[in-house]
């Protein structure tokens, strides 16, 4: 009798499939999440600075663009927006008067915390309806390790799994 397809896939293939597999769930619930946010007219790039300085308190623009893995020019312009909006401040370094520091106002941090609330609001609501008690406490021991991920300084080279 033949063996079944996952039998004979190699370590590197099913760690490949297994890789895309997860790699296309958190896209799924990333667009879940992003259609419950609170304030839409916010790209998703633009809630992502406000929850950047909110994490990190006040910080310089390059720090940020670090952060997130973008260009100064585009954070300088998504920061433009912000400002005018009245979600962030901008103000001179009193140690170095050549950089700019960045906070975030109240109306600012207000914004977050609703955002916040919003999409947790709808992903307890999404668990209780859609998810056993197991399959929850399966996400809870999950969320750490999707974190390491997250945090992961590993780069890889392309390589084709067919290989």
């Amino acid at each position: 009798m033949w063996a079944d397809a996952e039998e004979v896939r190699s370590p590197a293939h099913a760690l490949h499939s297994e890789a895309t597999q997860l790699r296309e769930a958190m896209a799924a619930l990333t667009r879940q999440l992003r259609r419950h946010r609170f304030h839409a007219e916010l790209t998703p790039s633009q809630l992502q600075i406000l929850a950047d300085v909110q994490r990190s308190g006040v910080t310089v623009p390059v720090e940020i663009a670090n952060r997130m893995g973008i260009r100064v020019q585009s954070l300088t312009l998504s920061l433009n927006v912000l400002e005018e909006r009245g979600l962030v401040v901008r103000r001179t370094d009193p140690s170095d008067r050549r950089r700019q520091l960045v906070e975030l106002t109240d109306d600012g941090n207000e914004l977050i915390r609703r955002d916040r609330a919003e999409r947790d609001a709808w992903l307890e609501a999404a668990m209780a309806a859609n998810l056993s008690e197991l399959e929850r406490g399966v996400l809870k021991l999950a969320a750490p390790i999707l974190v390491k991920l997250a945090t992961s300084e590993v780069h890889a080279a392309i390589e084709d799994p067919a290989d």
